[in-house]
């Protein structure tokens, strides 16, 4: 307890009961209504418009409410949902092969280690078959068999065809649907889209949330929106690591700002590393570059079985000196065993010295992706049909041709299972204040499947965030604030006094110097293996890493005008202490589970081995202060549906 203070235990007071099957229709039912000459008089702001915030937006404005809409970007359209590339997770059982609801909310908590909320998790499986049902409606274009049925392939963690897929754009596609939606209600008046705007700080009024500090990334105008409700759907951290496949922009500020004014933050640590990534290639890289899972359908993984062979063509290697090894150890699940999985494997075979590619600081870091097999069997242009824009992405990166020689893969930081905590309403311990996608914790537990991403986000925003925001509006409409009130001028303060803190330092190092060093610290011991000395180490590094920040980080530019670095500035300041968190969390939690692997913790053949009796709960941390302990709240995990136990895929 050296790093955190014990709270009070922390109750789901939303959370319904009875039979899992009918939790959310009673939910649902029991939510009160707000008439539609209410909604008119209601407004909403929503920060992100990705998959969960656009959807939300579109829903929310056609159904009368005032809602406005901010986001970094350009445009909706440029939101890193579009990045998700191999398909959406629904229980449809097209293919008759088994799927139901319920196996989709058993393969999805099993998936995520038994480490997630059983209500919210079955929830999201119910409502998965609406989803499909509205994108079609929209449009959008998803693959379909000969003779014109909507197609389906398998993902990871499961033994079902359940995925569909718009080849490898699904992200863009279903993005492309939202935003139609939400671009039909801007020109109804209901929504107003703010543009290259970033939330800055949360206003937080006698204990509710009602609106927000934002910058106009632009003119550098520090602006204040105020609402009635006000809804986060930022996206994940992943950026934290430095190194990632998220989008450069990507931040946590919005999150940690509300997190800084009491929305708890619940198990920070829960990173998923995913296993088909294109390898890092040197120090001079930025960004990294995600291979879609679903090319895990048809591509075999494998690494040479002796270390003599690394060097060699992997054309020139024969069939019997090749290790399939995910096949070898999982003969089940094979090459779809869970993202956790396969990423721990690559790493422990390039560990014992049989990694391919060029050497990085000295080692190999990279396994092969083979497709040869599925060339022969399908044809060339079968395989292009399903997969030919990831093949030509990879080809233009790598300048290798994907057809005739392996593709080399290794696993990277890809999503976060942690975020803010909210109840089954999505409503975080502010009130007034929910959260949606990624940016809340509520539904993947310790490790997210494959296609489960995009159905989160969607049915958030789609068919949860309606019904049960609309309880919380029905005591309204609430009592104006105006910008004046203290909160008001306490929020806009603090955005002020942060800016000209990094405008007057004047020092030495980039922001960049210090995010890159910043991601070196996390992969190194908050990776994908931690341990209780590296984690006490990174948390020493952070602390010291941070207090040299705000003392030599040199940013420059003004204000008043569009600012790159100061932009950054404020993101990377915030990802300071969350690193700080994530370590914490991941040093209290002594167990392996999913994505957070402590080396202390396995099984004798090397797999996460869990400690229920102790960690069978969601860790929700409240801000105590800067160079304050945090304060630990523990929501235990309760299943009546399924039984716990460890988790085997071979």
């Amino acid at each position: 307890m050296g790093y955190y203070t014990p709270g009070e235990p922390l109750v789901d007071g939303k959370a319904p009961d009875g039979p899992v099957a009918e939790r959310w229709q009673n939910r649902k039912f029991e939510a009160r209504l707000v008439n539609p000459a209410n909604r008119r008089k209601l407004s909403i702001i929503i920060v992100g418009t990705g998959l969960a915030g656009a959807s939300a937006a579109a829903t929310l404005g056609e159904a009368g409410y005032n809602v406005k809409t901010f986001c970094y970007q350009d445009s909706p359209r440029r939101a890193h949902s579009i990045a998700a590339q191999g398909g959406i997770n629904a229980a449809k059982n097209y293919k008759e092969d088994g799927d139901s609801v319920h196996r989709l909310f058993y393969d999805t908590v099993k998936g995520g280690d038994y480490r997630s909320r059983e209500s919210n998790v079955y929830r999201l499986a119910e409502v998965s078959t609406n989803i499909i049902d509205q994108c079609v409606a929209q449009g959008v274009p998803f693959a379909r068999e000969y003779g014109g049925l909507l197609d389906n392939r398998s993902f990871g963690g499961v033994q079902v065809s359940r995925t569909f897929y718009a080849r490898g754009q699904t992200g863009q596609q279903l993005l492309i649907g939202a935003y139609q939606a939400l671009e039909r209600q801007i020109s109804t008046g209901t929504v107003s889209m703010f543009t290259r705007h970033e939330m800055l700080e949360l206003i937080v009024a006698d204990g509710k949330a009602r609106g927000i500090i934002a910058r106009d990334m632009v003119t550098g105008e520090i602006q204040t929106h105020l609402a009635d409700v006000v809804v986060i759907a930022s996206g994940g951290y992943g950026n934290v690591f430095y190194l990632s496949t998220n989008a450069m922009g990507s931040n946590v500020t919005a999150a940690w700002r509300a997190h800084r004014k009491g929305a708890y933050m619940a198990n920070p640590c829960y990173t998923q590393i995913h296993p088909t990534c294109i390898p890092v290639s040197g120090s001079h890289q930025s960004k990294l570059t995600l291979m879609s899972e679903s090319l895990r359908n048809d591509g075999r993984i494998w690494v040479p079985k002796n270390q003599a062979d690394c060097d060699k063509d992997p054309r020139d290697i024969p069939e019997e000196d090749r290790d399939y090894y995910l096949e070898r150890i999982y003969p089940s699940f094979g090459n779809l065993v869970p993202r956790d999985i396969a990423s721990r494997a690559a790493k422990n075979v390039c560990d014992e010295g049989r990694g391919v590619g060029p050497e990085v600081d000295g080692t190999r870091r990279g396994v092969y992706l083979d497709f040869a097999d599925a060339i022969d069997r399908l044809g060339r242009d079968a395989v292009a049909n399903k997969y030919g824009n990831l093949f030509d992405m990879y080809a233009r990166i790598t300048g290798e041709d994907p057809y005739a020689v392996p593709m080399r893969i290794y696993p990277a930081v890809h999503y976060v299972m942690g975020g803010l905590w909210v109840d089954y309403d999505l409503q975080s311990t502010i009130p007034g204040l929910f959260v949606t996608g990624e940016a809340n914790f509520s539904d993947h537990g310790a490790n997210r499947l494959g296609a489960s991403a995009l159905m989160q986000g969607l049915a958030d925003g789609y068919f949860v965030l309606p019904h049960t925001i609309r309880d919380y509006l029905a005591d309204g409409p609430f009592e104006p604030i105006g910008e004046d009130h203290p909160a008001v001028v306490e929020a806009r303060e603090s955005v002020r006094a942060r800016t000209e803190h990094f405008l007057s330092v004047n020092g030495t190092r980039s922001v960049d110097s210090y995010h890159r060093e910043l991601g070196n610290i996390m992969w190194e011991y908050c990776g994908m293996e931690r341990n209780e000395t590296g984690l006490k180490k990174a948390i020493d590094l952070i602390r010291g890493l941070r207090d040299d920040y705000y003392r030599n980080v040199k940013v420059l530019g003004a204000s008043e005008s569009l600012n790159q670095s100061l932009e950054k500035a404020h993101r990377v300041a915030d990802f300071f202490e969350l690193g700080e968190l994530m370590c914490v969390d991941a040093l209290n939690r002594r167990e392996s589970c999913g994505g957070h692997f402590r080396s202390e913790s396995q099984t004798e053949d090397g797999e996460a081995l869990r400690h229920d009796e102790e960690f069978a709960y969601v860790a929700a941390w409240e801000w105590a202060g800067l160079d304050e302990k945090p304060i630990l709240h523990k929501e235990d995990l309760v299943y009546t549906a399924i039984e716990m136990k460890q988790r085997s895929y071979k």
